[in-house]
Protein backbone atom coordinates (compact mmCIF):
# COMPACT_ATOMS: atom_id res chain seq x y z
CA UNK A 1 0.00 0.00 0.00
CA UNK A 2 1.46 3.33 -0.75
CA UNK A 3 1.27 6.33 1.22
CA UNK A 4 -1.88 8.14 1.34
CA UNK A 5 -3.11 11.35 -0.57
CA UNK A 6 -5.08 14.29 0.47
CA UNK A 7 -6.77 14.21 -3.44
CA UNK A 8 -6.28 11.56 -5.64
CA UNK A 9 -7.33 13.11 -9.31
CA UNK A 10 -8.12 10.08 -12.03
CA UNK A 11 -7.83 11.57 -15.47
CA UNK A 12 -5.11 14.29 -16.50
CA UNK A 13 -6.99 15.67 -19.46
CA UNK A 14 -8.23 20.16 -18.94
CA UNK A 15 -10.47 19.34 -16.44
CA UNK A 16 -7.74 16.83 -14.19
CA UNK A 17 -4.89 18.73 -14.88
CA UNK A 18 -6.74 22.15 -13.77
CA UNK A 19 -7.98 20.57 -10.53
CA UNK A 20 -4.54 19.06 -10.20
CA UNK A 21 -2.73 22.53 -10.49
CA UNK A 22 -4.91 24.86 -8.05
CA UNK A 23 -5.17 22.02 -5.28
CA UNK A 24 -1.79 21.23 -4.94
CA UNK A 25 -1.18 25.10 -5.36
CA UNK A 26 -2.92 24.98 -2.27
CA UNK A 27 -0.52 22.87 -0.25
CA UNK A 28 -2.27 19.30 -0.51
CA UNK A 29 -0.91 15.98 -1.55
CA UNK A 30 -1.94 15.61 -4.78
CA UNK A 31 -1.97 12.36 -7.21
CA UNK A 32 -2.80 12.22 -10.65
CA UNK A 33 -3.49 9.04 -12.19
CA UNK A 34 -3.98 8.43 -16.98
CA UNK A 35 -4.21 5.53 -18.51
CA UNK A 36 -2.08 7.21 -21.56
CA UNK A 37 1.28 7.99 -21.71
CA UNK A 38 2.29 11.75 -22.31
CA UNK A 39 2.42 13.70 -24.65
CA UNK A 40 -0.83 12.10 -26.48
CA UNK A 41 -3.12 13.00 -29.01
CA UNK A 42 -7.03 13.58 -28.22
CA UNK A 43 -9.58 13.96 -30.45
CA UNK A 44 -10.62 17.72 -30.06
CA UNK A 45 -11.58 20.34 -32.36
CA UNK A 46 -9.99 22.86 -29.61
CA UNK A 47 -12.21 26.02 -29.21
CA UNK A 48 -11.85 27.57 -26.05
CA UNK A 49 -12.82 31.15 -24.44
CA UNK A 50 -9.80 33.09 -23.72
CA UNK A 51 -11.72 34.56 -21.01
CA UNK A 52 -10.53 31.16 -19.30
CA UNK A 53 -7.18 32.46 -18.90
CA UNK A 54 -8.28 34.12 -15.62
CA UNK A 55 -8.65 31.12 -14.04
CA UNK A 56 -4.92 29.93 -13.73
CA UNK A 57 -1.71 32.59 -12.84
CA UNK A 58 0.63 31.16 -15.80
CA UNK A 59 0.24 31.74 -19.36
CA UNK A 60 -1.78 29.42 -21.46
CA UNK A 61 -0.84 30.48 -24.29
CA UNK A 62 1.82 28.63 -25.56
CA UNK A 63 -0.67 26.21 -26.22
CA UNK A 64 -2.78 28.16 -28.67
CA UNK A 65 -2.70 27.91 -32.41
CA UNK A 66 -4.75 30.15 -33.92
CA UNK A 67 -6.30 33.57 -32.39
CA UNK A 68 -9.65 34.04 -33.74
CA UNK A 69 -11.71 37.01 -34.56
CA UNK A 70 -14.40 35.74 -36.74
CA UNK A 71 -17.38 33.24 -36.45
CA UNK A 72 -18.95 32.13 -39.74
CA UNK A 73 -22.73 30.51 -40.74
CA UNK A 74 -23.24 28.74 -43.44
CA UNK A 75 -26.52 26.46 -44.77
CA UNK A 76 -25.05 23.38 -46.68
CA UNK A 77 -21.47 25.64 -47.24
CA UNK A 78 -24.16 28.39 -48.81
CA UNK A 79 -26.53 31.13 -47.78
CA UNK A 80 -23.21 32.56 -45.29
CA UNK A 81 -23.21 35.20 -42.21
CA UNK A 82 -20.52 35.96 -39.85
CA UNK A 83 -19.76 37.96 -36.49
CA UNK A 84 -16.97 39.54 -35.52
CA UNK A 85 -15.66 38.47 -32.24
CA UNK A 86 -15.54 41.60 -30.06
CA UNK A 87 -12.89 42.07 -27.18
CA UNK A 88 -9.44 41.56 -26.66
CA UNK A 89 -8.35 37.56 -28.61
CA UNK A 90 -12.30 36.34 -26.97
CA UNK A 91 -11.47 32.81 -28.80
CA UNK A 92 -8.88 30.43 -29.36
CA UNK A 93 -7.98 27.21 -30.93
CA UNK A 94 -5.82 25.24 -28.65
CA UNK A 95 -3.39 21.95 -29.66
CA UNK A 96 -4.94 19.64 -26.59
CA UNK A 97 -2.30 17.35 -26.32
CA UNK A 98 -0.34 20.68 -25.35
CA UNK A 99 -2.80 22.07 -23.19
CA UNK A 100 -3.01 18.84 -21.14
CA UNK A 101 0.56 18.97 -21.29
CA UNK A 102 1.12 22.49 -20.02
CA UNK A 103 -1.40 21.91 -17.15
CA UNK A 104 0.49 18.84 -15.64
CA UNK A 105 3.63 20.22 -16.01
CA UNK A 106 2.65 23.42 -13.92
CA UNK A 107 0.78 20.94 -11.81
CA UNK A 108 4.02 19.15 -11.00
CA UNK A 109 5.80 22.28 -10.87
CA UNK A 110 4.01 23.30 -7.66
CA UNK A 111 4.16 19.62 -5.92
CA UNK A 112 1.21 17.41 -7.62
CA UNK A 113 2.62 13.56 -8.63
CA UNK A 114 1.60 11.98 -11.90
CA UNK A 115 1.71 8.40 -13.09
CA UNK A 116 1.01 7.65 -16.72
CA UNK A 117 0.43 4.30 -18.55
CA UNK A 118 -2.12 3.83 -15.13
CA UNK A 119 -5.52 3.13 -15.36
CA UNK A 120 -8.03 3.35 -12.38
CA UNK A 121 -10.57 0.10 -12.40
CA UNK A 122 -12.16 1.02 -9.20
CA UNK A 123 -12.73 3.58 -6.19
CA UNK A 124 -14.18 3.08 -3.16
CA UNK A 125 -14.33 4.33 0.25
CA UNK A 126 -13.55 2.88 3.44
CA UNK A 127 -13.73 4.46 6.22
CA UNK A 128 -11.81 8.27 6.01
CA UNK A 129 -10.14 7.28 2.79
CA UNK A 130 -10.49 6.10 -1.19
CA UNK A 131 -9.15 3.30 -2.43
CA UNK A 132 -8.16 3.54 -5.20
CA UNK A 133 -7.74 0.26 -7.68
CA UNK A 134 -5.86 0.77 -11.18
CA UNK A 135 -3.51 -1.70 -13.76
CA UNK A 136 -0.55 -0.91 -15.11
CA UNK A 137 0.15 -0.60 -18.59
CA UNK A 138 2.41 -4.13 -17.82
CA UNK A 139 -0.60 -5.59 -15.84
CA UNK A 140 0.32 -5.22 -12.68
CA UNK A 141 -2.19 -4.31 -9.70
CA UNK A 142 -1.76 -0.86 -8.21
CA UNK A 143 -3.49 0.54 -4.91
CA UNK A 144 -3.84 4.11 -3.77
CA UNK A 145 -5.25 5.71 -0.88
CA UNK A 146 -6.73 9.63 -0.64
CA UNK A 147 -8.79 11.52 1.56
CA UNK A 148 -11.13 12.72 -1.77
CA UNK A 149 -11.32 12.13 -5.11
CA UNK A 150 -11.37 14.12 -8.33
CA UNK A 151 -13.71 11.85 -11.44
CA UNK A 152 -11.87 13.49 -14.69
CA UNK A 153 -11.67 10.30 -16.99
CA UNK A 154 -13.89 11.54 -19.48
CA UNK A 155 -16.84 10.91 -21.62
CA UNK A 156 -17.42 7.47 -20.99
CA UNK A 157 -16.39 7.90 -17.30
CA UNK A 158 -16.10 4.50 -15.52
CA UNK A 159 -16.82 5.56 -12.01
CA UNK A 160 -18.83 9.06 -12.30
CA UNK A 161 -22.47 7.18 -12.21
CA UNK A 162 -21.49 4.08 -9.99
CA UNK A 163 -20.76 7.32 -7.06
CA UNK A 164 -23.99 8.84 -7.58
CA UNK A 165 -22.54 11.82 -9.24
CA UNK A 166 -24.04 13.75 -12.50
CA UNK A 167 -26.61 12.10 -14.47
CA UNK A 168 -27.56 7.99 -13.84
CA UNK A 169 -28.03 7.85 -18.09
CA UNK A 170 -25.95 10.46 -19.33
CA UNK A 171 -26.88 11.72 -22.77
CA UNK A 172 -24.34 11.51 -25.60
CA UNK A 173 -23.96 13.65 -29.05
CA UNK A 174 -22.03 11.38 -31.57
CA UNK A 175 -18.82 13.32 -33.45
CA UNK A 176 -16.29 12.07 -35.91
CA UNK A 177 -13.09 14.04 -35.45
CA UNK A 178 -10.76 14.92 -38.68
CA UNK A 179 -7.51 16.43 -38.33
CA UNK A 180 -5.94 17.58 -41.80
CA UNK A 181 -2.53 19.09 -42.35
CA UNK A 182 -2.27 22.08 -44.83
CA UNK A 183 -2.97 25.43 -45.93
CA UNK A 184 -5.39 27.64 -44.25
CA UNK A 185 -7.46 29.68 -46.31
CA UNK A 186 -8.65 32.07 -43.18
CA UNK A 187 -6.81 31.58 -39.79
CA UNK A 188 -8.51 33.38 -38.09
CA UNK A 189 -12.17 32.64 -39.22
CA UNK A 190 -13.79 29.52 -37.38
CA UNK A 191 -17.18 27.72 -39.41
CA UNK A 192 -20.31 26.24 -38.29
CA UNK A 193 -22.38 24.77 -40.92
CA UNK A 194 -25.71 23.51 -40.37
CA UNK A 195 -27.24 22.34 -43.17
CA UNK A 196 -25.06 19.19 -43.96
CA UNK A 197 -25.93 16.83 -41.01
CA UNK A 198 -29.34 16.25 -39.49
CA UNK A 199 -30.02 16.72 -36.16
CA UNK A 200 -26.58 18.70 -35.59
CA UNK A 201 -23.59 20.51 -37.32
CA UNK A 202 -20.65 20.99 -38.75
CA UNK A 203 -17.35 22.61 -38.07
CA UNK A 204 -14.10 23.96 -39.02
CA UNK A 205 -11.41 25.53 -36.92
CA UNK A 206 -7.87 26.67 -38.01
CA UNK A 207 -5.11 25.95 -36.22
CA UNK A 208 -1.19 25.88 -36.92
CA UNK A 209 -0.60 24.18 -40.04
CA UNK A 210 -4.43 22.60 -40.82
CA UNK A 211 -7.91 22.39 -39.32
CA UNK A 212 -9.53 20.45 -36.94
CA UNK A 213 -12.62 19.17 -38.01
CA UNK A 214 -15.88 17.79 -36.59
CA UNK A 215 -19.27 16.54 -37.84
CA UNK A 216 -21.66 16.21 -34.38
CA UNK A 217 -25.19 14.94 -33.92
CA UNK A 218 -26.90 16.14 -30.94
CA UNK A 219 -30.44 14.28 -30.22
CA UNK A 220 -29.80 10.93 -29.58
CA UNK A 221 -27.07 8.70 -29.43
CA UNK A 222 -26.78 8.12 -33.75
CA UNK A 223 -24.59 8.61 -35.60
CA UNK A 224 -24.02 11.36 -38.42
CA UNK A 225 -23.35 10.34 -42.04
CA UNK A 226 -20.30 11.89 -41.93
CA UNK A 227 -18.33 10.37 -45.12
CA UNK A 228 -21.07 12.21 -46.99
CA UNK A 229 -20.57 15.49 -44.74
CA UNK A 230 -17.14 14.92 -45.06
CA UNK A 231 -17.01 14.44 -49.10
CA UNK A 232 -18.55 18.26 -49.13
CA UNK A 233 -16.77 19.99 -46.58
CA UNK A 234 -13.31 19.14 -47.27
CA UNK A 235 -13.18 19.96 -51.06
CA UNK A 236 -15.17 23.34 -49.98
CA UNK A 237 -12.08 23.82 -47.26
CA UNK A 238 -9.26 22.87 -50.73
CA UNK A 239 -8.69 19.24 -49.39
CA UNK A 240 -9.68 15.81 -51.39
CA UNK A 241 -12.31 14.24 -49.74
CA UNK A 242 -10.83 11.60 -48.26
CA UNK A 243 -8.10 13.49 -46.59
CA UNK A 244 -7.30 13.23 -43.11
CA UNK A 245 -8.15 10.11 -40.57
CA UNK A 246 -11.46 10.14 -39.07
CA UNK A 247 -12.13 9.27 -35.09
CA UNK A 248 -15.55 9.03 -33.92
CA UNK A 249 -16.17 10.37 -30.60
CA UNK A 250 -18.83 10.15 -28.00
CA UNK A 251 -19.56 13.51 -26.07
CA UNK A 252 -21.05 13.36 -22.91
CA UNK A 253 -23.53 16.58 -23.09
CA UNK A 254 -25.36 18.46 -20.66
CA UNK A 255 -28.31 17.02 -19.56
CA UNK A 256 -29.79 18.63 -16.46
CA UNK A 257 -28.70 19.73 -13.16
CA UNK A 258 -27.29 17.37 -10.88
CA UNK A 259 -24.96 16.47 -8.19
CA UNK A 260 -21.19 16.73 -8.96
CA UNK A 261 -20.19 16.07 -6.02
CA UNK A 262 -20.47 12.70 -3.70
CA UNK A 263 -22.45 12.28 -0.59
CA UNK A 264 -22.57 9.77 2.64
CA UNK A 265 -20.60 6.80 1.41
CA UNK A 266 -18.86 8.80 -1.39
CA UNK A 267 -18.31 11.83 0.70
CA UNK A 268 -15.16 13.69 -0.93
CA UNK A 269 -15.61 12.81 -4.56
CA UNK A 270 -16.20 15.05 -7.04
CA UNK A 271 -16.68 14.97 -10.81
CA UNK A 272 -15.44 17.34 -13.40
CA UNK A 273 -15.06 18.39 -17.03
CA UNK A 274 -16.93 15.53 -19.41
CA UNK A 275 -17.32 13.04 -16.98
CA UNK A 276 -19.68 15.68 -14.60
CA UNK A 277 -21.60 15.88 -18.54
CA UNK A 278 -20.56 19.45 -18.84
CA UNK A 279 -20.54 19.50 -22.05
CA UNK A 280 -22.27 22.48 -24.30
CA UNK A 281 -25.40 20.62 -25.84
CA UNK A 282 -26.15 23.05 -28.87
CA UNK A 283 -22.44 24.09 -29.84
CA UNK A 284 -20.49 21.24 -28.19
CA UNK A 285 -18.02 23.37 -26.26
CA UNK A 286 -16.06 21.20 -24.07
CA UNK A 287 -13.10 23.22 -22.56
CA UNK A 288 -14.25 26.21 -21.14
CA UNK A 289 -16.31 23.80 -18.50
CA UNK A 290 -14.00 21.34 -18.10
CA UNK A 291 -11.72 24.05 -16.86
CA UNK A 292 -13.53 26.04 -15.13
CA UNK A 293 -14.64 22.66 -13.02
CA UNK A 294 -11.54 21.85 -12.67
CA UNK A 295 -11.00 25.20 -10.79
CA UNK A 296 -14.00 25.37 -8.78
CA UNK A 297 -13.72 21.77 -7.61
CA UNK A 298 -10.06 22.14 -6.22
CA UNK A 299 -11.43 25.01 -4.65
CA UNK A 300 -14.10 23.49 -2.57
CA UNK A 301 -11.54 20.50 -2.11
CA UNK A 302 -9.29 22.75 -0.09
CA UNK A 303 -12.15 23.82 2.17
CA UNK A 304 -13.47 20.66 2.53
CA UNK A 305 -10.44 18.93 3.65
CA UNK A 306 -9.59 21.94 5.55
CA UNK A 307 -13.20 20.44 7.75
CA UNK A 308 -15.80 22.79 5.82
CA UNK A 309 -18.04 20.17 5.25
CA UNK A 310 -20.35 21.71 2.77
CA UNK A 311 -17.67 22.71 0.69
CA UNK A 312 -18.42 20.00 -2.08
CA UNK A 313 -22.15 21.10 -2.21
CA UNK A 314 -21.65 24.31 -2.92
CA UNK A 315 -19.34 23.35 -5.87
CA UNK A 316 -21.91 21.63 -7.61
CA UNK A 317 -24.10 24.95 -6.58
CA UNK A 318 -21.70 27.55 -8.11
CA UNK A 319 -21.59 24.96 -11.05
CA UNK A 320 -25.22 25.04 -11.60
CA UNK A 321 -25.27 28.67 -11.24
CA UNK A 322 -22.52 29.85 -13.60
CA UNK A 323 -22.69 27.06 -16.03
CA UNK A 324 -25.82 24.81 -15.09
CA UNK A 325 -28.61 27.47 -15.86
CA UNK A 326 -27.00 28.85 -18.96
CA UNK A 327 -26.93 25.04 -20.51
CA UNK A 328 -30.75 24.68 -19.38
CA UNK A 329 -31.64 27.45 -21.89
CA UNK A 330 -29.00 25.80 -24.57
CA UNK A 331 -30.38 22.38 -24.30
CA UNK A 332 -34.13 23.92 -24.52
CA UNK A 333 -32.54 25.73 -27.70
CA UNK A 334 -31.40 22.72 -29.63
CA UNK A 335 -34.02 20.49 -29.04
CA UNK A 336 -36.40 22.62 -30.70
CA UNK A 337 -33.21 23.55 -33.42
CA UNK A 338 -32.07 20.76 -34.48
CA UNK A 339 -35.23 19.17 -34.91
CA UNK A 340 -36.47 22.07 -37.67
CA UNK A 341 -32.70 23.00 -38.55
CA UNK A 342 -33.92 25.01 -41.52
CA UNK A 343 -36.26 27.36 -39.52
CA UNK A 344 -33.73 27.48 -37.03
CA UNK A 345 -31.02 28.64 -39.27
CA UNK A 346 -33.20 31.47 -40.70
CA UNK A 347 -34.60 32.47 -37.67
CA UNK A 348 -32.05 32.10 -35.16
CA UNK A 349 -29.25 32.98 -37.29
CA UNK A 350 -29.73 34.78 -40.32
CA UNK A 351 -31.44 37.16 -38.12
CA UNK A 352 -29.39 40.64 -37.97
CA UNK A 353 -28.33 40.13 -34.42
CA UNK A 354 -27.99 36.33 -34.02
CA UNK A 355 -24.62 35.95 -35.14
CA UNK A 356 -22.96 37.90 -32.66
CA UNK A 357 -24.89 36.99 -29.96
CA UNK A 358 -23.77 33.22 -30.97
CA UNK A 359 -20.26 34.73 -30.93
CA UNK A 360 -20.22 36.26 -27.19
CA UNK A 361 -22.00 33.37 -26.09
CA UNK A 362 -18.72 31.44 -27.77
CA UNK A 363 -16.20 34.17 -25.77
CA UNK A 364 -17.99 33.62 -22.33
CA UNK A 365 -20.00 37.31 -22.31
CA UNK A 366 -23.52 36.16 -23.12
CA UNK A 367 -25.24 32.81 -21.84
CA UNK A 368 -28.28 31.11 -23.48
CA UNK A 369 -30.80 32.19 -20.90
CA UNK A 370 -29.66 35.98 -22.33
CA UNK A 371 -31.62 35.14 -25.51
CA UNK A 372 -33.05 31.95 -25.15
CA UNK A 373 -36.97 32.88 -24.63
CA UNK A 374 -36.69 35.30 -27.66
CA UNK A 375 -35.57 32.27 -29.88
CA UNK A 376 -37.47 29.48 -28.85
CA UNK A 377 -40.74 31.23 -28.91
CA UNK A 378 -39.71 32.65 -32.84
CA UNK A 379 -38.76 28.76 -33.33
CA UNK A 380 -41.99 27.38 -31.99
CA UNK A 381 -44.72 29.74 -33.48
CA UNK A 382 -43.32 29.15 -36.94
CA UNK A 383 -43.31 25.08 -36.69
CA UNK A 384 -46.97 25.72 -35.70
Amino acid sequence: MKAVFDGIVVGAGAAGGAAAYHLAAKGWKVLVLDAAQFPRPKPCGGGMAASVQRLFPFDLRPAVDSVIDEVRFSWCLADPVSAPLAGDSPFWIVRRSQLDATLMEQAQAVGASFEQGVRVVSANREGEHWQVQALSSAGESLRYRSRSLVVADGSESSLAAGLGIGPASPRYASTVSVQLEGEVASPQAVLFDFGLVRHGFCWAFPRLGGYSIGVGTFIGRQEANSEAVLSQLLPSLGFAADAGQRQAVSLRIWNGHHPLHGSGVNAGAVAVGDAASLCDTFLAEGLRPALLSGCLAAQALDRWLAGEQGALGEYTARMRREWGESMAWGKRIAQVFYRVPGVGYQLGIKRPTAPQRIAQILSGEMGYGDIAQRVIKRLLFQRN
